[in-house]
């Protein structure tokens, strides 16, 4: 006679699972905390990293203006140009596509240099205008840079909403303007949020990039120190904590709003 193995059951409806799990609690964010606090460490505890940290610790606002100024041109302008890849006009379209494809396929760095040192450098002093500042010419760049991108971004959000919400926006007297802008765009920036927040952290890393054209944002604030006193180690150190706290707490944040607008009634 063959004996019946008993069968363990576990306590609890189907799915359901224990408050805490080894295996799904989030390990690469500890790890990311544990360096920053390790590098933080070392900066309250000895003189040479402290000093490596407020020295480029100046360089943090010009990181946060070049950023968020170039992240504005690009909203602008790549609404503008996604508005373009989607019109009836043929002209339109070709236009937003060869700023696109031109933009999107020149390395960031090769676009850096050619906008700010041979548009607003070169190309200024030839028509007898005096070039803007390092910073302006970067905080250009990166805008007209990533307008690119988010061009196609709008283009997708827009395509995204249902055609027979602007037939019923049409219905009710409304232009295509008036539904463009009261009905599918306000829908649409909600439905991108978090696209336009990757390519926020995206520019914000890439901001760094404009210490070729000697901008004193982080990086190059770094590259000063570290020539001066040839502590590589703690300076570029200390500038991965920066950055790796910047660029970690928009995504907490990024990652929050995703699940609050998966929430209905959100």
């Amino acid at each position: 006679m063959q004996s019946v193995e008993e069968t363990e059951i576990e306590p609890g409806p189907p799915g359901a699972t224990s408050g805490w799990s080894f295996s799904g609690f989030p390990w690469w964010l500890a790890g990311i905390i544990a360096t920053i606090l390790g590098i933080a460490f070392q900066v309250a505890t000895k003189e040479v990293w402290r000093n490596g940290f407020n020295f480029i610790l100046g360089g943090l606002s010009l990181t946060i203006l070049v950023t968020l100024g170039g992240f504005a041109i690009a909203i602008v302008l790549g609404l503008l140009i996604g508005l373009a890849r989607l019109s009836k006009s043929k002209i339109s379209q070709n236009l937003a596509m060869y700023y696109i494809e031109l933009v999107r396929g020149v390395p960031v760095l090769v676009t850096i240099l050619f906008v700010s040192i041979v548009v607003f450098g070169q190309g200024f002093r030839a028509l007898g205008i005096a070039p803007p500042s390092p910073v302006i010419r970067a905080t250009l760049a990166l805008g007209l840079i990533y307008a690119a991108f988010i061009a196609e971004v709008f283009r997708a959000g827009i395509e995204s909403i249902p055609a027979g919400q602007r037939e019923a926006g049409q219905s009710v007297g409304l232009s295509k303007r008036q539904v463009l802008r009261l009905i599918v765009l306000p829908q649409a920036v909600k439905n991108i949020m978090p696209a336009l927040g990757n390519d926020l952290i995206a520019l914000l890393k890439d901001s760094s990039l404009v210490s070729i054209i000697a901008v004193r944002e982080l990086t190059q604030m770094t590259k000063l120190w570290t020539g001066s006193n040839f502590h590589f180690m703690e300076g570029y150190m200390i500038l991965t904590g920066m950055y790796l706290t910047l660029t970690v707490s928009l995504s907490l944040v990024l990652r929050w709003y995703e699940k609050r607008i998966a929430t209905p009634g959100h």
